[in-house]
């Protein structure tokens, strides 16, 4: 008889592990919308997933499973942005710098910007839920949420992208559906003064990625930079195109600036190779710099932003000794080492 319950009582909890576990990918991607951060939404996920584990028996099921992890998940998020300042890009704290006078300055800690997040850890494995999730993680739609008091985000998210219904959001937060649909009011308002559309699309529209012309593209850019030839390369770029290198808020606009910056202050860049990868719902790249020592070492998490068939954002994140081991990075390239195929 011990046995038997025994075994019945490591079925159960074998059973509630897979139960949490199935909703692991989607309460990240709501915690990174939420936070900004992919470590502190993989902290806040796994404290969701604890506190829902250590409070399961206490479960009444008023609401659906589901409804009632995104009410932890919420909690917590409020609870670890509570005091803190927003994150952002650095577009949205200067304005761009002349090449000629660009200085890169101190870092910033890693706490004021929105950091990028890999497409595994978010987007659901079917390709039409991987379409319609997109937008919703790309990093100028998190950069946006974070204009928005922090239960306005939850509310935006909940009602916009994960479509819940007012009355749903309103048990979730403790409020009342006018209280729900006043705060989506102006959570819409702010999005859009900052020009990103609600279902998280750029101004314009993005390619869809990996269309064929995408493909055509990112293999083009890939090229152009390995060979560091700036002519190829500022040919793929929109007029307005940026380039960024958080953890610093220097920043530049439009292809001659680009060009001049990374043949003059960036001609370390030189010799370059590049993985490609995949973030915040766009092509990304790890990039390799030249080692003195031999082979290639990590110097950036470059994640790419297409629109109308041109490059609009070359957002190079410089945190290599965390981000790597999180996209799953080599530490350090070989000087044999061939480029890797693009991974859907």
């Amino acid at each position: 008889m011990t046995s038997d319950i025994t075994a019945g009582t490591v079925t159960e909890d074998r059973t509630l592990d897979e139960r949490l576990e199935a909703h692991r990918r989607e309460l990240t991607a709501y915690c990174y919308r939420m936070l900004g951060s992919a470590f502190e939404a993989e902290d806040a996920v796994q404290e969701t997933l604890v506190r829902a584990w250590r409070a399961h028996d206490r479960f009444e099921g008023r609401s659906s499973f589901r409804s009632w992890l995104y009410r932890i998940a919420t909690n917590v998020c409020l609870t670890q942005l509570s005091g803190s300042s927003r994150r952002a890009r650095p577009m949205d704290l200067s304005s761009p710098t002349p090449t000629a006078s660009a200085v890169l300055g101190p870092p910033l800690p890693e706490s004021a910007w929105i950091e990028p997040m890999p497409d595994s850890r978010t987007l659901p494995d079917d390709p039409a839920e991987r379409a319609e999730t997109r937008d919703s993680v790309r990093l100028a739609f998190v950069a946006a949420l974070h204009h928005l008091a922090p239960k306005q985000r939850a509310v935006l998210i909940l009602r916009e992208v994960l479509a819940w219904k007012a009355a749903e959001v309103a048990e979730l937060l403790g409020t009342t559906v006018a209280s729900v649909n006043s705060a989506l009011q102006r959570a819409r308002a702010t999005l859009a003064a900052t020009g990103v559309a609600e279902g998280g699309a750029t101004e314009g529209g993005a390619d869809q990625p990996l269309s064929e012309d995408h493909k055509a593209l990112l293999a083009r850019y890939l090229d152009a930079f390995e060979r560091y030839d700036m002519e190829a390369l500022t040919a793929l770029l929109h007029e307005d195109a940026t380039l960024s290198m958080p953890p610093y808020d220097l920043w530049m606009r439009g292809p001659a600036d680009i060009a001049a910056w990374m043949t003059g202050q960036g001609a370390g860049c030189r010799g370059s190779r590049l993985i490609p990868t995949f973030a915040n719902g766009a092509a990304a790249f790890g990039q390799y710099r030249p080692d003195p020592d031999g082979g290639h070492s990590p110097w950036a998490l470059q994640v790419i932003e297409v629109s109308a068939g041109r490059v609009t954002g070359i957002n190079a994140f410089l945190d290599t000794a965390r981000l790597f081991p999180l996209f799953g990075l080599p530490t350090h390239l070989p000087a044999e080492t061939e480029p890797a195929e693009q991974a859907d």
